[in-house]
């Protein structure tokens, strides 16, 4: 099983919703870290699982939608509570929307919240 894993940094703001959660209540921004992973046993005839350039091109423009941008204004966001958990799964599901994916069997977002703190959303393609 082969695995490429790229990574990157960018701020966003959030407010936790649908209890009391102090601080977190209100806006504030984060400066998260996301890594997207990669893994599938087939390599192409270049000998790559996935061009990097491609996963690099598709994270930032990935990461655009969501740099400096308040996470509760977007629409995947829309009466859900935009915890890290759900954060992982929304940015997910679109850096696979503009990724060409075959080859791929399984990818894995990770997103730190906080320099010790992160969760990970996993999903199989194939």
């Amino acid at each position: 099983m082969y695995t490429v894993s790229v990574e990157r940094e960018f701020t966003a703001k959030h407010y936790l919703i649908g209890g009391d959660f102090g601080d977190e209540n209100d806006l504030h921004s984060h400066e998260y870290k996301v890594q997207v992973r990669l893994t599938g046993d087939n390599l192409d005839n270049h000998g790559f699982l996935v061009n990097i350039d491609d996963i690099n091109r598709q994270l930032d423009n990935t990461i655009e939608t969501y740099r400096e941008q308040t996470l509760n204004d977007l629409p995947p966001f829309k009466d859900v509570n935009p915890s890290v958990e759900h954060f992982a799964r929304i940015f997910c599901h679109a850096f696979l929307d503009g990724m060409d994916a075959s080859g791929i069997e399984s990818i894995s977002v990770r997103i730190w919240e906080y320099e010790d703190t992160w969760v990970e959303y996993s999903r199989h393609i194939t």
